[in-house]
């Protein structure tokens, strides 16, 4: 009885192994052929059947033999989507857009457009890397805007800039913050600043206003003694616009507590220098901090252990 069975299965196997290389042996011949329209009409079926690899190997080979029929458009339309839907956005993207360029009068150029942009935007990567593709699906996507202002497509074109921006802000946000953490507090005042400038609604506003008072405290406290009163000077500045711009932030008190800081700051510098006017071995002593000093932030592995002036 086992053993009629195992024939059985063995049987029904070897059937099955054989239809499968049949069929595979039949895609090849067709592939190999020069049956240009059999070729289509079978990459149509494998197209509609959801068996892209397959369509597109036949569609690959029927793309330049049908360049300049009649018959080209529906092809490339195909060809740009079977691309699509291999998820192989790069060359999806490149090809729905020769396909707008070549019939910008076709039904389907609105349409191949708008796709050609959507795929920058589905390589768009996460915040933290490269923004090129990004950048790149914004002004694709402007473009689609600007050529097809009545579209339907409009409003869900500018949701997807919208989304593209808020990584582009998050990203601004995530470097600026780098800075400060590395300890190279000039160059986060100014990412700060840029971001703010950049982004004047960012939802990150009150933080960053809070950290560019920080970040300039910092960078102030570091700086040579003659720079420190007119560095002070400006982050009691920030304090003084963020305190009046946000009476009611959790970051206040910090805030107020920079202000007095600086201060106190100013107030040192003041008696540093003044005593090295009148005090020689106090000159000396600045002098030698001064020269001693590189001018450049500590790195991420000493930056707990090591301030050096600006």
């Amino acid at each position: 009885m086992f053993k009629k069975q195992l024939l059985i299965f063995l049987g029904v196997m070897f059937l099955f192994i054989v239809t499968l290389s049949s069929c595979k042996s039949k895609y090849e011949k067709l592939k190999a052929s020069n049956d240009n329209a059999k070729k289509y009409q079978e990459a149509v079926k494998f197209y509609n059947k959801k068996d892209y690899s397959k369509a597109l190997g036949l569609f690959d080979d029927l793309v330049t033999r049908y360049r300049g029929r009649a018959e080209a458009e529906d092809l490339f339309y195909y060809y740009a989507y079977t691309n699509y839907k291999l998820k192989d956005y790069t060359s999806a993207r490149f090809h729905f857009k020769t396909f707008a360029d070549t019939y910008p009068s076709s039904p389907r150029a609105e349409e191949c457009r708008f796709i050609a942009a959507y795929c920058f935007y589905l390589d768009s990567p996460i915040y933290s890397l490269d923004q090129e593709n990004t950048t790149k699906a914004i002004e694709s996507l402007q473009l689609f805007i600007n050529l097809y202002p009545k579209s339907d497509r409009v409003t869900e074109a500018s949701k997807l800039i919208q989304n593209l921006r808020d990584k582009l802000e998050q990203k601004s946000y995530a470097n600026a913050k780098l800075y400060l953490t590395i300890g190279d507090y000039q160059s986060a005042v100014i990412a700060f600043n840029n971001t703010l400038r950049d982004y004047p609604d960012t939802k990150y506003a009150e933080e960053l206003e809070f950290l560019t008072i920080r970040a300039q405290y910092e960078y102030a406290k570091v700086s040579y003694d003659r720079k420190q009163e007119e560095r002070f000077g400006q982050a009691m500045s920030y304090a003084d616009q963020f305190i009046e711009k946000y009476p009611s932030s959790k970051f206040l008190k910090d805030a107020t507590d920079y202000k007095k800081d600086s201060q106190q700051g100013i107030e040192r510098a003041k008696r540093s220098l003044a005593e090295a006017a009148v005090n020689p071995k106090a000159a000396e002593k600045l002098a030698k901090k001064d020269t001693t000093n590189t001018g450049q932030p500590p790195s991420i592995k000493d930056r707990d252990n090591q301030k050096i002036p600006y």
